[in-house]
């Protein structure tokens, strides 16, 4: 009779390890659900809006949110100084937020991504070249060019996004340098170079493949950055312009009446908090998840 083996443990996937980690993680976990619905939010504005977010009525102007005794339902979070109802100006602000944030990300990561892989991979020259440019991108303020490039052309959204996303690649470079020095001596990357394997196919297939979680985990942080630094140049009036409802331009246009109609400034400005918290709690939790020692 012969005796019967136990079967050795199958080794958990990278799938599986990722899932018991993000299960653990419960600062990403609500990042990612209020993202989610704030993104949910965006992208339905137009059914959930209970209103037109750019109709006036002077008649209805600062009329209060429903909490408060004169408030009334038909404008749940009241109106502004124009009588436009808030709610659904809120709602469609959110869709523009989120348009700053990705596209400001897409513009700078394909910019910032293609440096960081190149001095990464093949070093030398081509590595001093991108640390001088990173260096003298790093001496320029990013709100004091942005402030200056915007009053000379005119602020308008896509302005606004162009010049973010010219000016907000050097962390990207940084990191997917850094990223792909460690990747680029790896057994995988020397055994398709010996199988004869383009350069690009090495770094398209093999190289960008592996340094994708650090990847992501910037892209949310810069989404973060980049939607604050929109809101900054919409209260100074040199971003997004009227009667787009932007989170920034709702602020500014709320200044005058702070101490009359608080609720004007503190709900935009909560929003704009909000979002931002669960960005930033999203991108920390990737960064626990993917890191050698991450916890879970």
């Amino acid at each position: 009779m012969s005796l019967a083996l136990p079967a050795p443990s199958a080794e958990p996937s990278r799938a599986a390890r990722l899932l018991r980690r993000l299960r653990g993680q419960h600062a990403f976990l609500v990042g990612a659900g209020l993202l989610l619905l704030i993104t949910l939010a965006a992208v339905f504005a137009p059914l959930l809006a209970p209103h037109d977010p750019y109709l006036q009525n002077l008649a209805q102007r600062t009329i209060p949110p429903v909490w408060y005794p004169k408030g009334s339902w038909l404008h749940p979070l009241g109106t502004d100084q124009l009588g436009r109802d808030y709610l659904s100006r809120l709602l469609y602000g959110a869709r523009i937020s989120l348009l700053i944030g990705v596209s400001v990300v897409l513009i700078a990561g394909l910019i910032g991504t293609t440096m960081g892989l190149l001095a990464g991979y093949f070093g030398g020259r081509m590595d001093m070249a991108m640390t001088f440019i990173v260096t003298t991108r790093l001496s320029l303020p990013v709100i004091l060019v942005a402030l200056a490039v915007v009053a000379m052309v005119g602020g308008s959204l896509w302005i606004v996004i162009l010049v973010l996303g010219l000016l907000k690649w050097d962390r990207f470079a940084v990191v997917m340098r850094s990223a792909t020095q460690q990747v680029r001596s790896q057994d995988y990357v020397a055994a398709a170079r010996a199988a004869g394997a383009s350069t690009a196919h090495i770094v398209l297939r093999e190289v960008l493949p592996n340094i994708a979680p650090q990847l992501i985990v910037v892209a949310t942080l810069e989404a973060a950055s980049a939607i604050l630094l929109e809101a900054a140049l919409s209260f100074l009036g040199l971003g997004v312009q009227p009667p787009l409802p932007s989170w920034g331009l709702m602020i500014s246009e709320a200044k005058a009446y702070m101490f009359f109609s608080f609720w004007l400034i503190a709900i935009p400005g909560s929003a704009l908090a909000l979002l931002i918290f669960a960005i930033n709690l999203t991108g920390d939790g990737l960064r626990d998840v993917i890191s050698p020692d991450g916890r879970g």
